[in-house]
């Protein structure tokens, strides 16, 4: 079938990539804004507009926020149909209560997790979520979308398809696929090091489209390929290959028993009531301890197991701000009498390899400079996949166009939504976060109403755009919604002033960076739109006039 491996290796990368290039464009851009998740929830939610806290104390503002916690009646709906029997009006058995803060969230999520009665699978918990200021324990609308952390990061992983985990399959495969496309790309190009200082844009388009497309690859090709695969390695156990708590779940559940007897921690309920000691004197030991290693640092996970009952325990968890490893150093203590149970010793050096891989994918650490490389990176590998769609229609329309065929017409239509279209859907659930009533029923849903709606009307109108393709011509839809995205983001910079009194200069002179910065995001990408859109219409004009020249010697 082909003459060479190379040939085989060209092949690969060019229709692996054009089929799941449209999925990991998506991975790649929303990837990119998730590091900064938590600031865009800031821009987006106002009342959390205020500087990033520490755990606060347990006695004066945790606990009485737990203690009001209750499950909604959608996931009280949700439960109904794995119990057996009436649901009970409250639920009082806590199995767990929570909290987790990094050092850039200013407000604290509360987890509360619930024993439901007559519920046919016994360890089955019924949950309950809630957003606290940490300042004074005060709850937080928590009905407002939490655009960076509860859609764009989402998105990222799971494309929030949630249906029988279908989202986390697809962004794997293609995942998958991208290490074979990486591999692939690798044997096609063997002067990687030339390519790696060879760019030319005043060459042909095909020329410099595909030298930005090499360029690009190269330079990110260990950012790609280490988050591809520590992607896949976060994710295998829990949904790729759930072995444990399918197939072998008897067997998980005796593991879970034996490792908890070996570690001096109940494994469940004794049925026995016991009260809570001062879970705060809890802290400050396990803060003492960690001084006492030379790891002194604040608290970043707090989980109270088993609440009320004589086998409750508490877990503390030193904060990830300065290390690569999400959370660690965890000290327990025995809930009712405050006595130390266990200090978790230095992890192996498998358990130290895999917190390190997730630890740099997830990077809650505190490294501005890093984290700005990552957004580079994901930046890099959207400029990748966008090249390639471009070089892929660019050198088989004119051929498509004289064969009358119509697949170059689609495939740049496909194109055009995953690229310009995807950032415009972006912006327009920012636009439509500060134009929607604070009060509106559903807001949440509205904004994503907006999202997609903007991507779906993006990919009708690169469609209904696209006849030009057909004739070996650009699609002026790229002109067009770049235009619509210098006009999205400048809108969206607008209203968060007009809405909210937050303009840039307040907020840079304040030194509030997760508005100013988001703010200053905005405008840079109206200037990078504008100027893109202004160079296809130039471009444009001459095809246009180089065309109608070819016509008239035609003709004469």
């Amino acid at each position: 079938m082909f003459q060479s491996f190379r040939q085989a290796m060209a092949w690969l990368h060019t229709w692996f990539g054009l089929v799941l290039g449209f999925v990991l464009m998506a991975a790649f851009f929303f990837g990119a804004l998730s590091v900064f998740d938590r600031e865009i929830d800031r821009w987006a939610i106002p009342a959390t507009r205020i500087e990033p806290q520490p755990m606060p104390s347990f006695e004066r503002v945790l606990r009485p926020a737990f203690e009001r916690m209750q499950p909604l009646p959608a996931a009280v709906e949700a439960m109904r149909p794995r119990v057996d029997g009436p649901m009970p009006e409250r639920y009082d058995t806590v199995a767990s209560w929570s909290a987790y803060t990094t050092h850039r969230d200013p407000v604290l999520a509360l987890y509360a997790g619930y024993q439901v009665p007559n519920a046919k699978e016994p360890d089955e918990a019924i949950w309950a979520y809630a957003t606290i200021d940490p300042r004074d324990g005060s709850p937080l609308p928590d009905d407002r979308l939490k655009i960076g952390s509860g859609f764009f990061y989402p998105m990222h992983y799971s494309l929030t398809l949630d249906w029988k985990n279908l989202g986390f399959w697809i962004v794997g495969f293609s995942a998958l696929v991208m290490l074979a496309a990486l591999v692939s790309g690798v044997v096609m190009h063997r002067k990687l090091f030339r390519e790696l200082f060879t760019f030319r844009p005043d060459k042909g388009r095909l020329r410099s489209v595909l030298d930005l497309h090499n360029l690009t690859g190269v330079v990110a090709l260990p950012f790609h390929f280490f988050f591809a695969f520590t992607g896949l390695v976060i994710f295998a156990a829990a949904y790729y290959f759930p072995i444990g708590h399918t197939q072998l779940h008897d067997l998980h559940e005796l593991h879970e028993k034996h490792e908890a007897q070996a570690l001096g921690l109940p494994h469940g309920r004794a049925g026995v009531p016991a009260g809570l000691a001062n879970v705060d004197a809890m802290v400050a030991e396990a803060q003492h301890r960690w001084e006492a290693r030379d790891m002194a640092g604040e608290v970043g996970f707090l989980v109270l197991q088993h609440v009320g009952d004589a086998n409750g325990y508490v877990s503390v968890y030193r904060a990830g701000t300065d290390r690569i490893a999400l959370v660690g150093q965890g000290i327990h203590f025995k809930a009712s009498t405050g006595q130390l149970l266990r200090e978790d010793p230095p992890a192996t050096p498998v358990a130290r390899v895999a917190e390190f891989l997730t630890g740099l994918h997830l990077q809650h650490f505190r490294h501005w400079l890093l984290r700005w490389l990552y957004v580079l990176g994901g930046l890099a590998g959207c400029v990748c996949i966008a090249t390639g769609f471009v070089f892929f229609v660019e050198k088989r329309k004119r051929q498509h166009a004289r064969d009358g065929s119509q697949g170059t017409r689609a495939v740049d239509a496909l194109a055009v939504a995953a690229v310009t279209g995807m950032v415009a859907a972006a912006l327009a659930i920012l636009v439509a976060n500060r134009l929607l009533p604070e009060t509106l029923p559903a807001r949440d849903a509205w904004e994503r109403y907006a999202f997609w709606g903007a991507w779906t009307l993006a990919l009708l109108h690169a469609a209904w755009r696209s006849g030009p393709v057909a004739r070996g011509l650009p699609n002026p839809a790229w002109r067009e919604q770049a235009w619509a995205i210098a006009a999205l983001a400048l809108a969206a910079a607008g209203l968060n002033w007009i809405t909210t009194g937050d303009h840039l200069l307040r907020t840079l002179g304040a030194g509030y960076w997760p508005v100013a910065g988001l703010d200053l995001s905005l405008l840079a990408t109206a200037a990078i739109a504008a100027a893109s859109a202004r160079r296809l219409g130039r471009r444009a004009e001459a095809k246009a006039t180089e065309t109608a020249r070819d016509r008239e010697a035609a003709h004469a």
